[in-house]
């Protein structure tokens, strides 16, 4: 029998061991440098502990602290002795569950008290104490019934839900570190002391499995990171976003709010209602430059036709219903099929296409409580929707033609994006050819732009491939907003037809095309994008105009009516306040222009003007101030 295997290196060199030989040891074979750094290793592609052993051969790489796959470990180690310091700190915890997110994360805990926020530094000394022990995360394979034994034992009456919907003939992985246990999937960390920068960051309710009917458990927040400068540097990130919540600003700002008579559903408030009503309008300009025709389509149809496009076995489960005559209605989620019925009311010869249809409809879909979030989760919103009903030979002109679209509704807003194509998911509709008709028309509009763009394999929507659109926000986060969907599936479940050059009866492709994508999300992303600090266009109100005392109030009217006139939303603080009472106020609202007039500016027609961004403030003539502000309105700056 053969008593060694043979490993290959990510450089291509191999070398021969003897089987049964631990990762630990290979790394230390190579330099105990190395063997210091490495955290976790990959065996044919397979991320596994350090402590596993290789009795065959195989391809094996040695993750260190610098790579991103071991940041992931990092965490989901940080995340067990979490849950071990909460487990010494307080009596009577009962275990959840925890999971690793984008940049940090959580676990879950049924306690008998609520822990204040100021606790969290108690639960993070406690954890200091279990990195300063070192404590070996050792794996365990048990069996089903084992695994239930071991948690009944425990009292732990979560974890043992959890096991119980796991399958009973399989093995469940559990790691120990110290007097601890847990489920995880693993793979952890060689000892607790390679966790070496971590915060606790905070603490709200969340229902046991996401389910409302369920208990509300503690769910404690924290991130982790290999160094402490990486640590500090996303704190930094954090407290920034915190300034930037659109949460906070919305209700600063006076631009939202939400009510407990309609959860999840937004209310815009006059300033918000503006900066809607401003992208509406700046869309819709495009829009009408480049041929749309705008409809609006019911919000209430009828239950079978949901059940006819396909829509009900993807969406039911978040949709919203209503009995009208013994037939059921439902709310619509999408646009789509409304648009499909307007097409097919009327007779299309091939020489009306494309014919290219936009609405900004609200659409409702069902969201559960604890997943709502301001205006990135909302149950209702506005799509800027457009469907876009071409020949099969005008599919890639009318896509460059929306990459258009896109690329001066980005630009404006000072959007950069990267692109992302998605191909068929493994529960679509519609024949082979015709997916890959629309895969090959799509790729070759990329390159024939010459976009770079990341494959997203089987991601697409079900009736068609698409492109999506991923923008950067301020602090470099990204958000998933533009798309653009190719589908045969549609016009097929419709029977909508054109009439060729022939007198022949032939489908339509149809563009499914949205921009902001959910214009109440959309304003969320622009609100911390800008940190409430609107360009002028977009400002609820664009220049306030600062009285020094009530003698110069007919020259502000005068400079008001004037500035209005002109389209310009200007506002007068007339109140009996000092004057530095009055810029501070201002600049909390984050207006563009402060107008000080006084004694020197009545007397000399000029206005003394304050940016929001700046410190000091200038003398104006009115007229070129005039000039200079229209100018930003017109050019949307």
């Amino acid at each position: 029998m053969e008593k060694f295997v043979h490993i290959q290196f990510p450089d291509g060199k191999e070398k021969k061991y003897e089987k049964g030989i631990q990762l630990s040891e290979i790394a230390s074979s190579i330099s105990q440098s190395l063997r210091k750094k490495t955290v976790v290793g990959k065996v044919d592609g397979k991320l596994v502990d350090l402590s596993y052993r290789i009795e065959r051969d195989a391809s094996v790489s040695l993750l260190t602290t610098n790579s991103e796959e071991a940041l992931e470990v990092l965490r989901r180690s940080t995340v067990l002795v979490l849950a071990q310091a909460v487990k010494r700190c307080y009596f009577n915890v009962k275990l959840g569950t925890g999971s690793v997110l984008d940049n940090g994360y959580y676990y879950d805990f049924q306690i008998h008290q609520s822990i204040p926020l100021d606790e969290l530094k108690k639960i993070e000394a406690e954890m200091e104490n279990i990195i300063q022990e070192k404590l070996e995360f050792k794996r365990k394979v048990l069996s089903y019934e084992e695994a239930v034994q071991l948690f009944k034992e425990r009292g732990e009456l979560y974890k043992l839900e959890e096991i119980q919907e796991l399958p009973k003939d399989g093995e469940i992985t559990l790691y120990k570190q110290g007097e601890f246990i847990d489920v995880s999937h693993g793979p952890q960390l060689p000892h607790t002391g390679f966790i070496k920068a971590f915060k606790l960051t905070h603490i709200s309710g969340a229902y046991w499995r996401g389910d409302n009917q369920n208990q509300v458990l503690q769910r404690v927040y924290g991130t982790a990171f290999h160094k402490r400068s990486e640590l500090e540097s996303h704190l930094l990130f954090l407290e920034e976003a915190s300034k930037r919540d659109h949460r906070k600003l919305g209700k600063q700002l006076e631009l939202f709010m939400f009510s407990e008579e309609a959860p999840g559903m937004p209310f815009y408030l006059p300033n918000g209602q503006i900066i809607r009503n401003e992208l509406e309008t700046f869309l819709r300009e495009l829009q009408d430059k480049a041929g749309y025709k705008e409809v609006r389509t019911p919000l209430m149809m009828n239950q079978r036709l949901w059940e006819e496009t396909g829509h009900w076995d993807h969406y039911h489960e978040n949709m919203y219903f209503s009995e009208v005559d013994g037939i059921s209605f439902a709310m619509k989620p999408m646009n789509c099929p409304g648009h499909m019925l307007v097409f097919k009311n009327s007779l299309y010869s091939y020489r009306d296409l494309p014919l290219r249809m936009a609405e900004f409809g609200q659409v409702h879909r069902h969201e559960f409580s604890g997943a709502l979030n301001g205006l990135f989760r909302v149950r209702s919103f506005c799509q800027d929707d457009a469907h876009i009903f071409v020949r099969e030979d005008q599919i890639e002109d009318e896509i460059k033609q929306v990459f258009h679209l896109i690329d001066q509704v980005y630009n404006t807003l000072g959007f950069s994006y990267t692109v992302e194509l998605s191909t068929r998911p493994d529960h679509s509709l519609g024949e082979d050819h015709l997916w890959e008709i629309a895969e090959k028309a799509l790729i070759h509009v990329l390159k024939d732009l010459n976009i770079n763009y990341q494959l997203n394999t089987g991601d697409g929507a079900f009736y068609g491939p698409k492109i999506d659109f991923h923008i950067k926000d301020a602090l470099n986060r990204s958000h998933q907003c533009a798309t653009i969907q190719l589908d045969f599936q549609m016009p097929t479940k419709f029977d909508l037809s054109y009439v060729n050059e022939n007198n022949e009866k032939i489908r339509p492709v149809v563009i499914h095309r949205a921009i902001f994508g959910s214009i109440d999300r959309f304003l969320g992303i622009l609100i911390e994008h800008f940190a409430g600090a609107f360009p002028v266009w977009l400002a609820p109100v664009q220049a306030q105009i600062l009285p020094i005392s009530e003698v110069h109030l007919e020259y502000c009217f005068y400079i008001q009516a004037r500035l209005e006139a002109l389209g310009i939303r200007v506002g007068i603080d007339n109140r009996n306040e000092k004057l530095g009472y009055k810029i501070r106020e201002a600049q909390l609202k984050k207006i563009p222009f402060m107008l000080v007039l006084g004694d020197k500016e009545m007397e000399n027609r000029t206005v003394n003007v304050r940016h929001y961004s700046e410190q000091q403030s200038t003398s104006w003539k009115l007229g070129r101030f005039v000039d200079h502000i229209c100018e930003k309105v017109m050019k949307r700056l």
